[in-house]
């Protein structure tokens, strides 16, 4: 009993973090998402008001999901894929490696902070970076926040580049994987390619279905970089869900319809989750089970 006591005198802080700033506020919502609630009245039982509003009547949630989907469905991949060639180059017999490790993993501390939204507005701009690399090479600076593709792609650009974190998961992943498959392999002639896609890919599979699900998780929740880049513009072509249910919630004081959109982007969440939790039965390979 006494090291049960000491156990939870040690936890303590986290389950007290847990319950006042993660399960009380899950519970809260949900209980909101049935009211009308300005936060400075009293919360107005309203029943299913807000849902039956939000999936008949309200157009802008409709694009604001089309928005966040089409980004979801453009960065995630991207990020995979820049992650994982980062982390096979990483996983190679360089000199210095280390110092590169290091160097890749920084844009994932910086994340989506304001000093970094400066930079990349800077870069993007008319007369930026990049529109000065695209008229060296003889294109016409392009007007990156001006269109609807433009913002769009900037933003995407933003989350494939804080890819260090999947990129040290996939290096950790790499290196697990035995040499004696690559050494037998290369005995049997096949090429580098072929030992990529037969040994490699299905080894970390594992590690491919968690960074995916990870991904498709924060990507669907993404807030920072459309609200400091764009604010949700031009013509709310980058006005991400969690844009709308910010604007709702901190801007229009309608905290019962922002609480109701929180939900319904969380059952989003949960059966992209689980559609892709049942797909992995089909591609992820676990090799303590012997098969796929």
């Amino acid at each position: 009993m006494r090291k049960d006591k000491m156990g939870l005198l040690f936890i303590a802080p986290w389950l007290l973090g847990l319950c006042i700033f993660k399960l009380y506020p899950f519970i809260a919502s949900f209980i909101l998402s049935f009211t009308k609630y300005d936060i400075i009245g009293t919360p107005e039982f309203i029943g299913l008001q807000n849902y039956i509003k939000l999936f008949t009547q309200d157009k802008v949630f409709l694009k604001s999901l089309f928005v966040t989907l089409r980004y979801v469905v453009i960065s995630v991949p991207i990020n995979l894929v820049v992650a994982l060639l980062v982390a096979m180059v990483m996983n190679s017999k360089m000199k210095g490696i280390s110092i590169f490790r290091t160097v890749y993993y920084i844009p994932s501390i910086l994340g989506g902070n304001i000093a970094i939204m400066v930079l990349w507005k800077f870069l993007f701009s008319n007369t930026g970076l990049v529109n000065q690399i695209v008229s060296s090479l003889g294109g016409s600076p392009i007007s990156w926040f001006s269109s609807e593709y433009g913002t769009l792609f900037v933003i995407a650009i933003l989350h494939v580049w804080q890819f260090g974190s999947a990129m040290l998961i996939f290096l950790a992943a790499l290196k697990e994987v035995p040499q004696e498959l690559y050494e037998a392999a290369e005995m049997d002639g096949a090429s580098k390619f072929k030992r990529f896609l037969n040994i490699t890919i299905p080894s970390i599979s594992p590690i491919i279905f968690f960074n995916l699900v990870m991904g498709l998780i924060g990507s669907l929740q993404e807030f920072n970089a459309p609200y400091m880049l764009t604010k949700g513009g031009p013509l709310k072509t980058t006005y991400f869900i969690g844009l709308y249910i910010y604007d709702n919630a901190y801007r229009l004081f309608n905290m019962g319809y922002a609480s109701a959109l929180s939900w319904v982007l969380f059952m989003i969440i949960l059966i992209l989750t689980a559609l892709v939790f049942k797909s992995s039965s089909y591609w992820v390979f676990y090799s303590d089970e012997g098969g796929k």
